[in-house]
């Protein structure tokens, strides 16, 4: 669920003398403070200490995979910062029970599924820079656990209202869960499952709940939700086609089905935008006729009269195709990245300033300019030529510019993520 939805549903060193990240140096707004992490805590410190820890760059992206130019120091301190204005902005605890939210105030409600993995996701990757990344990873999952879907309980409710009450149905949205699922996979590498959450338990729970509930039995495409029935049963959200994450479950679970989930999206993506944007390679928000022949929405079929176009939640498909060609290495992942890449850079002159909020498929601009969630993700398909170095410093130094505000909690999101793996710290469990 992006921004826009309607539910049918300078920080301390990383580096130095207190170690990797210094963490016994105060670095504002909670992340790295005090220095109750770095000494006293005895084994459960010990216990808690992260395998992959932010900025240890310990395993490798895909050959010719390009980065911003500098410092690799440097770039994790940038993104250091940045998580701490999000997590300040956007990190709470509104709802009592110990539990952590992540909090949406430009969403329809408050606290939406997206949200809430999205924070696990990004906290299992901090941990190491952030001593409190476990307890936060364990506050959200407490408050997922606690709002279960009213149409399979092993998924997550959407949407909860400021009471924290959940709410439109108490029915799931299939981004929030695939999110979920890799989160707690994350989790499982970074400090294990022996400890009060079997991590990896739930992870396999999940998964199999998002293929008995939100993947589609024929098409093996993702649906919308739990929820998806009559023609909302043939529709699917280009948003949700997260390759990395399939591959992952794949490996986690075992099942051969994930292999034909990533097929289908594979071939999906790739006639959509032969067939629909040919020039362009950009997808749009929602695909319907799924069961027969996929083509674009016409109109509001969901959201909004741009349900057809590159809007606010295909915005995000540069960023979830190219993770998995940058870190997976996958060719198909890497064709599809590289044709959105290749008009965006010359439609706008090497110039992200004129990344508009929105396009038809055939590459007519209708939105403003200067919206991280559209220019953010398109760095990620950057990294996959080896000819766009000096358009994927542009973006880092675009987003570098960017301040998040403090109702801007999607925008910050995105861009968050597509930092993490621009700067190569975002890894596959």
């Amino acid at each position: 669920m992006p921004r826009k939805h309607i539910a049918l549903l300078s920080a301390a060193a990383l580096l130095g003398a207190g170690g990797w990240y210094g963490l016994g140096q105060g670095v504002g707004h909670g992340v790295g403070a005090g220095s109750g992490a770095g000494s006293g805590a005895g084994s459960a410190a010990a216990a808690a200490a992260p395998a992959r820890p932010f900025g240890s760059h310990t395993f490798s992206y895909a050959p010719g995979t390009l980065r911003p130019t500098g410092n690799r120091a440097a770039l994790d301190r940038s993104v250091l910062a940045f998580y701490k204005k999000w997590k300040a902005n956007f990190v709470k605890q509104n709802c009592g029970h110990g539990w952590y939210e992540v909090y949406a105030p430009d969403a329809d409600h408050p606290y939406v599924a997206e949200a809430q993995g999205y924070g696990l996701v990004v906290t299992a990757l901090m941990a190491g820079a952030d001593p409190d990344a476990k307890k936060i990873f364990d506050g959200i999952l407490a408050y997922v656990l606690a709002h279960p879907s009213a149409g399979n309980s092993a998924l997550h409710a959407a949407e909860q209202d400021e009471n924290c009450k959940s709410v439109n149905g108490s029915d799931s949205a299939t981004d929030g869960d695939l999110d979920i699922a890799y989160g707690l996979l994350l989790a499982h590498r970074q400090w294990g499952s022996s400890g009060a959450r079997d991590y990896r338990a739930l992870a396999k729970k999940r998964i199999n709940a998002v293929k008995a509930s939100e993947v589609h039995g024929a098409t093996r495409l993702t649906k919308l939700g739990d929820w998806s029935s009559g023609r909302y049963d043939r529709m699917s959200r280009t948003s949700d086609w997260m390759p990395g994450h399939f591959k992952a479950f794949r490996k986690a679970t075992g099942d051969p089905a994930w292999d034909a989930v990533l097929k289908n999206t594979h071939t999906a993506i790739a006639r959509l935008q032969s067939g629909y944007a040919p020039r362009t390679g950009l997808l749009p928000d929602f695909v319907v006729n799924t069961t027969t022949s996929p083509r674009p929405a016409k109109g509001k079929v969901l959201e909004d009269p741009h349900d057809g176009a590159y809007h606010w939640n295909a915005c995000r498909d540069p960023w979830r195709i190219g993770s998995d060609a940058v870190i997976n290495g996958d060719a198909k992942s890497r064709a599809a990245a590289r044709r959105m890449n290749a008009w965006v850079k010359a439609e706008t002159g090497g110039n992200p300033g004129k990344v508009r909020a929105g396009y038809t498929l055939g590459g007519t601009g209708y939105g403003g300019a200067d919206e991280p969630a559209f220019f953010a993700p398109f760095a990620v398909a950057a990294m996959t030529d080896p000819g766009s170095q000096a358009w994927l410093d542009a973006l880092w130094k675009k987003m570098l510019a960017t301040s998040p505000g403090r109702t801007d909690y999607y925008a910050t999101s995105v861009q968050l993520q597509s930092m993490l793996v621009v700067t190569h710290n975002h890894w596959t469990p």
